[in-house]
């Protein structure tokens, strides 16, 4: 089964069109007939795209550190929920479940996670596709600074070009699918 990982903000943020983008995308991989992959958590954005999911009769998987179901912000509602000792095993069992990665709105959380992914693949640990949904412009400066870096030869032309961005959703999954391996593994290394 296709697997997308979502990778958002366990806050919902200042503008409301965060939270219903991240509903419309709960929707839109369920009507895709995708399982979701994400943290885990039943707060912010993260909350609102599982729970999307879920209502709409959706698989979801979430990874969650134990500390974090010790403050009970684990989504009790998930198909599975899988509990880990660290957020380090958080991450590479996320990757291990999923056939592509998705970055929408959130905040240091979200940034380290598409850094490191999109590292991974740099690095050539994995080749599944990566996107960022520019709702609301909201990476405008992020893709500013990517180009930037470009510029000053500090990230590579092809690596840029890898990272896929969009502002609809439909079409921005569409592009994911379509540079999509299946079932590609990504090895768990042991923490």
């Amino acid at each position: 089964m296709t697997s997308l990982c979502v990778f958002c903000g366990s806050r919902h943020g200042k503008n409301p069109a965060f939270t219903a983008a991240a509903n419309a995308l709960g929707q839109e991989i369920t009507r895709r007939n995708w399982r979701l992959v994400y943290g885990g958590g039943n707060v912010g954005l993260m909350g609102v795209v599982a729970d999307a999911v879920l209502e709409a009769g959706g698989q979801v998987i979430g990874v969650i550190p134990d500390h974090l179901m010790a403050k009970e912000l684990g989504h009790g509602g998930c198909t599975e929920l899988r509990v880990v000792q660290s957020m380090h095993e958080r991450k590479a069992l996320m990757a291990a479940e999923s056939s592509m990665f998705l970055a929408i709105p959130g905040g240091l959380g979200t940034l380290e996670e598409l850094a490191e992914i999109w590292t991974w693949q740099q690095l050539a640990l994995h080749n599944k596709p990566i996107g960022l949904l520019n709702s609301e412009n909201f990476y405008d400066p992020l893709l500013e600074f990517l180009d930037n870096a470009v510029t000053e030869e500090f990230i590579r032309p092809v690596h840029r070009r890898k990272l896929i961005v969009g502002e609809s959703i439909p079409e921005l999954l569409d592009r994911l699918a379509g540079e999509c391996v299946v079932d590609q593994p990504i090895p768990l290394e042991k923490t």
